[in-house]
């Protein structure tokens, strides 16, 4: 079965603005430079729009070298993107969800600049080079061995501060069900920011990643080993960080999984060569299994 890719999205700070793009390098880790910053606590502990809903007004651009974050009412932050860090005094332990991984702190200037816009204490770091947080081995392992279909696929991914998987895959179809949903009961519509996909699909009926095994495009392998169970983040505008009730009280009813947890899009392990591009508008097979 063919469909195509409709959509390529990044979030280079993690909870924060995302960007549209047309094409992207691709790997284990998932698309270049997703996930790859993240705002903590005085602790340590990753800070998302489901304690600070502001989050999502602070809005990112990668452009000659340099992650630039500005958000209303706030100067422009520059951070390089590039810079070898091998001084171990900037390098930290952060923890995202079970997992305690080594970052790099990008200094006070950055914490001050997320403080005054949080207001609580929190630091921005990056991700270290050497940092080696892993997806759910077990989980991935099993799912490998009830598919043979995607063999070869490599069962140890690392990747960056993703909540658990290196790609969250979306379907344009599954949106505009929930929105006509919506629409029944009187709500508006709303975006596909508001689950922050990475690779959205169309031509494609609407759940069918439920159903979705494999996604190949050219030598990328997409793996959907596990749907994503959401939080209220989706319930919050990726423009104002206002937060209403919608859309998950109405995904709740038709969404609800039977041990709990409501779902929207598949979480995806990556297999590809050395070099690998995805671009908007690539046919993809995907491979189905009821």
């Amino acid at each position: 079965m063919s469909i195509s890719i409709s959509g390529l999205y990044i979030y280079p700070i993690k909870s924060c603005g995302g960007i549209a793009l047309d094409r992207s390098p691709i790997g284990m880790a998932g698309l270049h430079n997703d996930r790859r910053w993240m705002v903590v606590d005085a602790g340590g502990i990753f800070l998302s729009q489901r304690s600070h809903p502001a989050m999502a007004r602070i809005r990112t651009e990668l452009r000659d070298g340099y992650l630039i974050v500005t958000a209303p009412g706030q100067p422009r932050l520059d951070i390089p993107v590039d810079v070898i860090e091998d001084d171990d005094s900037v390098r930290t332990r952060v923890t995202v969800w079970r997992d305690e991984v080594d970052a790099v702190d990008e200094g006070d200037l950055a914490a001050q600049w997320f403080g005054a816009l949080l207001g609580t204490p929190c630091r921005l770091v990056k991700v270290h080079p050497q940092s080696r947080r892993l997806a759910s081995t077990t989980r991935i392992e099993n799912w490998l061995a009830r598919h043979p279909v995607a063999e070869n696929f490599p069962p140890h991914h690392i990747f960056a501060f993703a909540d658990g998987y290196p790609i969250l895959v979306a379907n344009e179809a599954s949106l505009a069900e929930l929105n006509q949903k919506l629409a029944a009961v009187g709500q508006s519509g709303v975006g596909m920011d508001r689950f922050r996909p990475n690779v959205v699909l169309s031509e494609f009926g609407a759940f069918d990643e439920d159903y979705t095994v494999l996604v190949s495009v050219g030598g990328v392998r997409l793996a959907l080993v596990k749907p994503c169970v959401r939080c209220e983040i989706p319930n919050t505008d990726q423009s104002t960080g206002a937060r209403a009730s919608e859309p998950m009280a109405t995904l709740a009813t038709f969404r609800g999984q039977p041990g709990g947890g409501v779902t929207f899009g598949v979480n995806a392990i990556v297999d590809a060569p050395p070099g690998a591009v995805l671009s908007v508008g690539d046919r993809a097979e995907v491979v189905l299994d009821f």
